[in-house]
């Protein structure tokens, strides 16, 4: 898959990061190891020209789903997580994916939004020369599904702050509280969210809502750019009050 590549920017913004810190955010990767791995390259690079006390990278959700190799991408976040360099949020699909893992009954509602490219990234596909029982595929795939990536799903959180940022995978209730924000909202929240004009206390760096370009409002910042369909995976890095594109 190829990337079209975005263009860089560089732009100051209200928010800041504590002192000597970068925080990388990456969008929604559905799939897409080749921009995962092209992405995280990029940031070593940067690194390497911009060296900095502390850096993070903070994905925010969505990791499987739609592209063709879910399995790959947790691989690759899963030893980033290890590594002490990556913060994994948890998005909607993952949500999905493990409501499958834990009770068959969820496959129909899992495909609709693009199971069935996870279900074979893992090796296990339906059968096609007779009916199979979505029992039967969900033992299937509990058995392909190695135990690291279980442990990998149990690492996901619901958010991350870090300074002036909040980064979360869909959104949060405006008006809300963040303690009593509900997990469902903060996976799957849309409208309510995106059309809010609410100072929300902290500026929201979230994805979930493909736009063509990084949103860049007063409030949030969108920078899911639909990797499975467009090739492009956005990559934010916010130092200080700057905020640029890799």
């Amino acid at each position: 898959m190829m990337r079209a590549r975005s263009a860089a920017s560089s732009n100051p913004i209200a928010a800041s990061t504590p002192p000597d810190t970068r925080l990388y955010a990456i969008g929604d990767i559905h799939g897409c190891a080749d921009l995962l791995i092209e992405t995280i390259e990029r940031i070593e690079r940067d690194l390497e020209r911009r060296p900095i006390r502390s850096s993070v990278e903070i994905y925010l959700g969505d990791y499987v789903d739609r592209g063709p190799d879910a399995k790959a991408v947790i691989d690759v976040l899963a030893a980033r997580l290890v590594e002490g360099r990556a913060v994994c949020l948890r998005g909607n699909h993952e949500d999905l994916m493990e409501r499958f893992l834990r009770d068959p009954i969820h496959l129909e509602a899992w495909l609709q939004l693009g199971g069935l490219q996870t279900l074979a990234s893992y090796g296990v596909t339906p059968r096609t020369d007779r009916v199979e029982s979505d029992k039967t595929l969900h033992r299937r795939f509990c058995e392909a599904f190695p135990r690291a990536h279980e442990l990998f799903l149990q690492c996901l959180k619901p958010w991350c702050a870090c300074g002036d940022y909040l980064f979360v995978h869909a959104g949060i209730r405006p008006g809300i509280p963040l303690e009593a924000q509900k997990l469902g909202d903060l996976l799957w929240i849309r409208d309510e969210f995106l059309t809010s004009q609410r100072d929300h206390g902290k500026l929201i760096v979230h994805g979930h809502s493909p736009v063509p370009h990084p949103d860049i409002h007063h409030n949030r910042i969108n920078i899911d750019t639909g990797a499975c369909w467009t090739g492009t995976l956005t990559c934010l890095a916010l130092e200080g009050t700057s905020i640029l594109f890799l």
